[in-house]
């Protein structure tokens, strides 16, 4: 099997290790501003696809994999990965696609289908209705249900296309935004509504499924997000009763086994303070936070999407062990709307510490542009208990210098160190219901800058004080 990787950043870099640890001979893609990203230097050979959209480009990427001679592919998260259609253009050109048959992705990827298998099984959903596309159809169900009400992008995932509407004058504002950004996310306009339930907490439960059978492999807590995209999430849930633990678990599994699912996915709940529960959505595919699951199991979930593919049995669920808490660094302002960022990265260094992973598809040196999501790296700590875990966590984002552009990192730090967090006190409106005012530098950013400076002007030219590395590098930004 030789695997093309159709996608960038992170995740690329993740697939492709994976990979090399299995010795299965690698392809990568790239556009243009991509063209000396590290995964392009990672895989064993990589094909051009030219403009910055090519990622979307069903055909361009059948076509790399034809031309390099990979007879499998794997889409990983965002761009294609839940796409239908893409997964039967592959079946179609002879490539294998690691992922779950079209068929499955149509049950269960696209919102309306998969509330309607919820409710033929009996799991509870979110009061809404299947079908918003048209202004009049939304409002007609927000006057009948009551506001606020959520719109959301049907054939997508990950935040994008979602909008929160709090009365009937902000309906046609967040209709008009929703349609438009699931549109240009994922091709597709389609919509759907539902009551916005607060508070509660977001939970998700990871799946494995082989066609026939299918396994829980625990759950996830992803409460804090920010327009509704999850900036921190840990394993396992921080309180939720064994009970809805196990409920939760069961109610994934029967919605794998009922589409007859393949390979990785993940089922979205929201959990009420009582224990009830209401169905989100299912992915189906990769999920950005998978890395917090592989820790406290031991599996390599990648790994098990290749081997699935391949025709090998499912692993047996592994006991969860200790506690795992992902932060996600983002290329944006936290305190000034979480504006995304773009320039050049100028120093980085990574923490190194025990029970620390660092997820990343960056190098000093290279551009971060406007042009794909902010992602720019996962930082994960595992710990013993929730509390080791969360300490290794600020630590290790402590530790973390990327020079050259702001980021979200000190807002992260902000975040695991409040009350809220440290009490597991965490729900899906925490974020936006607090204040976080914009930190002074941390030490460990200006004593970095302080020996960049020196080595870049001498000795003798180095300031002998640097109180704010914003005034002394100029137009130079720093990402803290």
């Amino acid at each position: 099997m030789k695997v093309l990787v159709a996608n960038r950043g992170e995740i690329a870099c993740r697939i492709l290790r994976t990979l090399d640890e299995m010795d299965l001979p690698s392809v990568a893609v790239f556009t243009d501003p991509d063209q000396d990203a590290p995964h392009v230097h990672l895989a064993d050979e990589a094909v051009p696809l030219g403009a910055p959209e090519r990622y979307l480009s069903a055909e361009a990427l059948i076509g790399a994999a034809k031309k390099s001679g990979a007879t499998a592919l794997h889409p990983g998260y965002g761009f294609l990965s839940q796409s239908a259609a893409f997964a039967r253009a592959c079946a179609a050109a002879g490539v294998t696609f690691i992922g779950p048959s079209p068929e499955s992705m149509e049950a269960l990827g696209d919102k309306r289908a998969s509330r309607a298998a919820a409710e033929r099984l009996g799991v509870p959903v979110v009061p809404g209705a299947m079908e918003a596309d048209q202004l009049s159809a939304a409002v007609d169900t927000a006057d009948r249900l009551g506001y606020p009400v959520l719109l959301k992008a049907a054939g997508g995932g990950g935040g994008r296309g979602m909008r929160l509407a709090r009365s009937r004058a902000d309906l046609q504002e967040a209709h008009e935004a929703a349609k438009r950004e699931a549109t240009a996310s994922f091709a597709d306009g389609r919509l759907v509504l539902e009551k916005y339930i607060s508070p509660a907490r977001h939970v998700e439960v990871q799946i494995l499924g082989d066609g026939r059978e299918a396994v829980a492999i625990g759950e996830r807590e992803c409460s804090l997000q920010r327009r509704y995209q999850k900036i921190i999430e840990e394993a396992p849930a921080a309180k939720i009763t064994p009970e809805t633990r196990r409920a939760l678990a069961d109610a994934a599994a029967r919605l794998a086994r009922a589409s007859g699912y393949r390979s990785a996915g993940t089922v979205e709940f929201l959990v009420a303070a009582d224990g009830s529960f209401h169905f989100l959505e299912v992915n189906t595919r990769l999920q950005v936070e998978h890395p917090v699951t592989e820790m406290v199991t031991g599996l390599d979930l990648v790994r098990c999407q290749i081997e699935i593919a391949q025709g090998r049995p499912l692993p047996s669920p592994p006991s969860a062990r200790g506690h795992a808490i992902e932060a996600r660094l983002n290329a944006e302002d936290p305190y000034h709307g979480f504006l995304p960022q773009a320039g050049p990265v100028l120093i980085l260094e990574w923490p190194q510490r025990p029970g620390v992973r660092v997820d990343c598809g960056l190098r000093a040196g290279q551009q971060v542009t406007t042009h794909y999501d902010s992602l720019l790296a996962k930082i994960v700590a595992w710990g013993s208990d929730r509390e080791q875990a969360r300490r290794r966590l600020v630590e290790a984002l402590r530790e973390t210098v990327l020079l050259g552009i702001r980021t979200n990192q000190p807002f992260l730090i902000q975040v695991l160190e409040s009350k809220a967090f440290i009490d597991g006190e965490t729900f899906t409106t925490t974020l936006e219901s607090q204040a976080w005012p914009e930190p002074s530098m941390p030490k460990e950013i200006l004593a970095a800058a302080r020996k960049w400076l020196s080595s870049r002007m001498g000795s003798e030219g180095a300031p002998a004080e640097l109180s704010s590395p914003w005034e002394t590098l100029g137009g130079f930004r720093v990402g803290s």
